[in-house]
């Protein structure tokens, strides 16, 4: 298997973002335009139906598949529609990066959206019935994870406080986020709990949204921009119900080391030669553990890196600058794409007051399923 086949063969030349929150007053298609109209912008596209050769869409909750795209865009062009959960933005991408070098087309979009609001959702309120048979909320499965990782590890409560903290700071920084507040170790801990040792700022928010992608050839790359950023590898893993599995430990996640393993040899490189990354944070204690399942610490050693503000902006590896899940939002299908958006900018130089100073590689990372799936992104300044 040819892991390194797409490395450096496809650049991304333009990103878009709608505002996420509860868009009352947007529907898919707005959402849609608004993101993919600003990623015309962003690479220089005047005409799209001309320069565009296909679409790959990702939405969770949507009822037209690709029509909503075709329909919002007024593209006559192929229209792929993705679904994997969590993961459909990354694996959206993945399908449009593949397409790209196996020579299909030149130039493509890539679109993630959702709107969970239209459909009532209020929070992360997907049933499972996966964790030992027994009926569960995402909340009471992660819930499980957390206590098991205490109890291991050591860690606390107040680990998971500073995660939170953190990305409620940085979500301040980043224009188009839901939510902008500060919050404090007390206000964290006198909030109600949801399932021990969860409370209410341990867990996203779930909201609507869009974000777009235009990525073409690398050899084309520089008649769109002058800095593309090259897709380095993609990869989105999957495999048997992990928590139906009588060995696992609760203490990892097995599709993240799996898709991380495939990630690093699909790229060349390996955890240390990260300087930004965006993971699935939608619950503190998924952020804690990514950190370990990808590598950027050992087993076990997170909670002293928290500590030691190594994931904060300003440390060693700064970890959802924009926020991640827990305060810009989480539109299913969308928060892939825009994981990229938000790397893209850093890359770019172009992040404002959450960039990270002279950051050349990003990862991005999503949980899927129940989480049976992981996909990875690493991208990297031309």
């Amino acid at each position: 298997m040819a892991l390194d086949a797409i490395r450096d063969k496809v650049a991304i030349v333009g990103v878009g973002c709608c505002k996420f929150g509860e868009n009352w007053d947007q529907s898919p298609s707005d959402m849609i335009v608004d993101a993919a109209y600003e990623a015309y912008e962003d690479a220089g596209i005047e005409k799209p139906q001309e320069q565009i050769d296909a679409v790959f869409t990702g939405s969770v909750y949507s009822q037209k598949g690709p029509h909503e795209c075709s329909d919002a865009l007024k593209l006559w062009k192929p229209v792929t529609s993705v679904s994997n959960y969590c993961a459909t933005g990354t694996d959206a991408f993945r399908c449009g990066v593949m397409s790209i070098a196996s020579g299909l087309y030149d130039t493509v979009l890539v679109v993630g959206y959702d709107k969970p609001k239209d459909r009532g959702v209020s929070g992360p309120s997907v049933m499972m019935n996966q964790v030992r048979d027994l009926p569960q909320t995402p909340a009471s499965w992660f819930s499980i994870c957390a206590s098991r990782y205490f109890d291991r590890y050591g860690a606390s409560r107040d680990d998971l406080a500073r995660i939170a903290i953190k990305n409620h700071h940085n979500g301040t920084l980043a224009p188009k986020s839901f939510l902008k507040r500060e919050i404090t170790a007390e206000d964290y801990h006198r909030a109600r709990i949801i399932s021990w040792p969860f409370g209410l700022y341990d867990a996203c928010a779930q909201t609507d949204g869009a974000a777009a992608a235009i990525i073409t050839r690398a050899d084309l790359a520089r008649s769109f921009r002058e800095d593309p950023v090259l897709v380095k590898g993609v990869t989105v893993f999957a495999g048997p119900n992990p928590q139906k599995d009588p060995h696992m430990d609760f203490l990892a996640w097995k599709p993240t080391v799996e898709a991380a393993r495939d990630a690093w040899t699909m790229s060349g490189m390996e955890p240390s030669d990260v300087d930004v990354a965006q993971v699935h944070d939608c619950f503190s204690l998924t952020e804690l553990l990514t950190y370990e399942d990808l590598g950027f610490c050992e087993k076990g050693s997170a909670k002293e890196h928290i500590a030691d503000g190594d994931f904060e902006l300003g440390g060693r590896l700064p970890v959802n600058t924009d926020g991640g899940l827990k305060t810009f939002g989480h539109p299913t299908g969308a928060t892939g794409v825009r994981m990229i958006y938000e790397n893209t900018l850093q890359l770019q130089g172009r992040a404002a007051d959450r960039q990270v100073k002279d950051a050349s590689v990003a990862l991005s990372h999503n949980i899927g399923g129940h989480p049976t799936a992981c996909g990875i992104a690493i991208l990297a300044r031309d």
